[in-house]
């Protein structure tokens, strides 16, 4: 399934969330003019590689991956995919929050979902990059926030249908659950090459942390709602 549009109109122009599609893309093309060596170094540097990480060392260039991780991609399908998904959610959350509150709540569940895959398998040497946590984060707020909304679905390979909202991502949500799960019933985080459990911090902590960084009069506008 893939998303084309919702039924949400903007109230405002999503600032934040163009200026961080934008400079999402502009990292990846960068990345592109790198040589192999040169990019392997930047990934295993600024990616997050669990088993490098040691919370008991004052160096705090320890911890500068679980935010940087998040502005690099591995491919354009990688990248176009998830800015696609902040494209589509992220203007209307950016909406109720405001530009700076948004910005805020964009990082801090991206790294909230760079500490989950830490935490489920802190041995693996393998980099983790990519906006997905984060994205959904901005999934997780947009669930609960909006759901009379409808989601216009492709369905491969011609089917057009449009769901609820909250149907779309509670579904999203609950395959990444299951393929986090079976990943680790197999003990399979290790060679994994797609961090669901980063999916699943993110999109939890987004349902649980959106409320705080509301603008007063969203936050009364979705109680009355």
């Amino acid at each position: 399934m893939f998303p084309l549009r919702d039924s949400t109109p903007s109230n405002h122009f999503p600032v934040v969330t163009v200026s961080l599609i934008i400079l999402n893309l502009m990292i990846f093309y960068l990345e592109g003019g790198l040589s192999e060596s040169q990019l392997n170094a930047l990934i295993y540097q600024f990616g997050l590689v669990p088993a490098y990480v040691q919370f008991d060392q004052m160096n705090p260039n320890i911890y500068i991956p679980f935010l940087t991780s998040m502005f690099l991609h591995g491919s354009w399908m990688h990248v176009i995919g998830n800015m696609w998904m902040l494209w589509l959610f992220g203007d209307n959350v950016e909406d109720c929050m405001g530009r700076m509150k948004f910005l805020l709540f964009y990082l801090g569940t991206g790294v909230i979902a760079a500490l989950t895959h830490y935490w489920t398998d802190p041995q693996s040497t393998i980099p983790v990059v990519g906006a997905s946590g984060a994205v959904a984060g901005i999934m997780g707020a947009y669930f609960l926030m909006f759901k009379r909304a409808r989601v216009l679905t492709l369905i491969f390979p011609i089917f057009l249908i449009t769901m609820p909202a909250w149907f779309f991502l509670g579904l999203w949500a609950v395959t990444q659950l299951w393929s986090g799960a079976t990943s680790l019933l197999h003990n399979a985080t290790s060679s994994a090459q797609i961090a669901f459990w980063a999916h699943v911090g993110g999109f939890a902590a987004g349902m649980v942390l959106y409320r705080v960084f509301l603008k007063p009069q969203a936050r009364q506008q979705l109680v009355n709602s």
